[in-house]
């Protein structure tokens, strides 16, 4: 794998998940912006996330784009849908806000969701407008 550069904590073992970083954990903010770019080109975290998907199809793991730089590695079943058990009856009405809402990315499941009203956002501003105009138009 040719990357622009490598740095630091490949493997981070999280509370119920893996996060697989390429470039390493410990990039600076400018070789963060580089593979993102490059990332954008190469498509190097989908390939890599297409690889497992292959190598390993009875897992029962699910592997998630997020951010800029890695993406995750969890089992089936515990996407940012798992939340909803636990708010839907609360709530006549759910939205989620965000920018990874293609397949594989990590807002995939919960923006596809029944019980949700997803949005698909491009950025801090893009959330404002969105949940701002989504407030007005309940009253609130």
């Amino acid at each position: 794998m040719k990357l622009p550069c490598k740095r630091g904590t490949f493997i981070e073992f999280r509370n119920g998940m893996i996060n697989v970083c390429p470039v390493g954990r410990a990039c600076s903010l400018e070789e963060r912006k580089e593979f993102f770019e490059f990332d954008k080109v190469h498509k190097l975290r989908e390939k890599f996330v297409l690889a497992l998907k292959n190598k390993f199809p009875d897992l029962g793991m699910k592997y998630s784009i997020g951010g800029q730089i890695s993406f995750d590695c969890f089992p089936i079943g515990w996407d940012k849908t798992y939340c909803l058990q636990y708010i839907e009856k609360e709530f006549d009405e759910i939205y989620f806000y965000g920018d990874k809402t293609y397949v594989d990315g990590n807002d995939y499941e919960i923006y596809n969701d029944s019980r949700v009203q997803g949005r698909t956002v491009t950025g801090p501003d893009d959330t404002i407008s969105q949940v701002t105009a989504d407030l007005q138009r309940l009253g609130i």
